[in-house]
């Protein structure tokens, strides 16, 4: 079986690819990195390590690697005949690889290939595919939409495997963690008889995306601004300070209860899923530089993600959420010259006043919130200086 997948960086290659390896699939790498493309062409695989202490190597196969800047024309034939596929390359990119996505669906049509095919969205967001699906639509005249809409599913995934920033002799080598989880939701797919193993399908699959995002993604982020907030620069060294450490722990406390009332999970199991998540973060091989993991603070405080949504729907529903606010307050001074979103976070704190800059980087419009966002940033400065 053939695949497409969109994004032939850590994650893909190091998460998604090998999945879709073991599932027996020829893939076609997609990307604009063309020394891993050159590569991927030359060699038709590469290894993945897993980061623990057995080391385990596990190779990947039957690759190849198309420039989508250089021969778009190649990516639209490979989906034309694909039997899946996939993108991991930032919620922000899926907009401008939805008109090839569009393309290859004409081609489908003009070739009358009738098989049903899912394109999947494995990014960190609520909604991927779906969000990705409107994209290609918008690419679409209405008879193509009508095809589409009978061949062509977008169900969202959720995804969950830690890949750390790395660099390696050789381009394709990457580490990740022994940890993995890929949910597809079942309901939405146009070829349900296609299922990989390794992969769980779920009817509904909110609960899981939700779970992933305010656990693993609000934890993550917690380690890394309350780090970055206490003069650490890695991740593994941050977490060994008792002061982060209770941090995440206490706001993990607060999505945790958020979940447990939201979607009725199993108080132990989800509290075993959280120990989890922490020994993960402890994970001495995986320890990952905070200017990646708090990289985009903008995009992390926006109105749906993965703090300012479990702070709104907590206070809804009467629960606490002190520790989410006292984070929320740190992002507010993460100033890291490398993140281009971090110094425009910073211009606009200096150009106009925190009220206004909190109300446009979350969309909120509960005075409430703003405010009590406001003092939390306030004592933030203040313990500061």
């Amino acid at each position: 079986m053939k695949a497409v997948h969109f994004g032939a960086g850590n994650i893909g290659r190091g998460f998604i690819g090998e999945t879709l390896a073991a599932n027996n699939f020829q893939i076609n790498f997609v990307d604009v990195n063309e020394t891993i493309i050159a590569a991927l062409n030359q060699r038709h695989g590469y290894e993945i390590e897993l980061a623990d202490e057995s080391h385990k190597r596990i190779s990947v196969h039957n690759v190849a690697g198309i420039n989508n800047g250089k021969d778009p024309e190649k990516v639209v034939q490979a989906i034309a005949t694909a039997d899946i596929v996939t993108t991991a390359i930032g919620p922000k990119i899926l907009k401008f690889i939805a008109p090839l996505i569009a393309d290859g669906i004409k081609a489908r049509q003009a070739e009358n290939n009738l098989q049903p095919i899912d394109v999947i969205a494995c990014e960190n967001m609520i909604g991927g595919s779906q969000n990705l699906k409107k994209e290609v639509y918008s690419h679409l005249a209405a008879a193509d939409q009508v095809f589409a809409d009978k061949y062509i599913g977008f169900p969202n995934a959720a995804v969950d495997r830690i890949v750390p920033q790395q660099k390696h002799d050789d381009p394709l080598f990457v580490s990740v963690e022994p940890f993995k989880e890929w949910v597809i939701d079942e309901h939405q797919m146009a070829n349900p008889s296609l299922k990989l193993t390794s992969v769980h399908y779920a009817p509904d699959l909110e609960p899981y995306i939700e779970r992933k995002l305010f656990s693993v993604n609000t934890g993550h982020a917690t380690v890394a601004y309350t780090g970055k907030y206490l003069g650490y620069s890695d991740i593994g060294s941050a977490i060994a300070d008792p002061k982060v450490l209770q941090q995440l722990k206490r706001v993990l406390k607060e999505t945790g209860d958020l979940l447990i009332a939201k979607w009725n999970f199993k108080r132990s199991e989800h509290e075993d899923y959280q120990q989890k998540i922490i020994g993960r973060f402890e994970n001495k091989y995986l320890s990952d530089e905070i200017t990646r993991v708090g990289r985009t603070p903008i995009r992390k405080l926006g109105y749906d993600e993965r703090f300012i949504r479990p702070i709104r729907e907590a206070k809804d529903r009467g629960l606490d959420y002190t520790a989410l606010l006292e984070t929320v307050g740190m992002i507010y001074t993460f100033d890291e010259p490398q993140d281009t979103e971090s110094q425009k976070l910073m211009q606009l704190i200096k150009e106009k006043p925190i009220h206004e800059v909190i109300e446009t980087t979350t969309g909120l419009k509960d005075e409430t919130l703003i405010s009590e966002i406001e003092q939390s940033y306030q004592k933030a400065v203040a313990k500061h200086k």
